[in-house]
């Protein structure tokens, strides 16, 4: 098992923005064979980061999905949006092994 852990740099005037990205890679992920953990965006403290996590059961599977993504129009269309209203200035992606009861 495999855990995407993204941090985003975000721009806080475009949280609506950013907002309806994720809304959109929530369900794609999860239609893409992936398990979204969700989002989490800036409430007190740093009001420019926020984070997302989604686990994929192998990373042959995230591979197989980052295929499927790039040629997919919905998932083409939410990377569009975040280039048009550049709600997102950087982000880190980082691949982490989970650790259960």
């Amino acid at each position: 098992m495999i855990t995407i852990h993204l941090r985003y740099e975000i721009d806080a005037e475009k949280l609506a923005d950013f907002e309806e990205y994720g809304r959109r890679w929530i369900v794609l992920v999860n239609r893409l064979g992936g398990n979204h953990h969700g989002y989490f965006l800036p409430s007190e403290g740093d009001s420019d980061v926020a984070y997302a996590l989604f686990t994929f059961e192998s990373m042959a599977a995230y591979e197989k999905y980052r295929l499927a993504a790039a040629t997919d129009p919905e998932c083409i269309a939410a990377f569009e949006l975040a280039r048009s209203t550049k709600c997102i200035r950087r982000y880190e992606r980082r691949f982490l092994s989970p650790l259960f009861e």
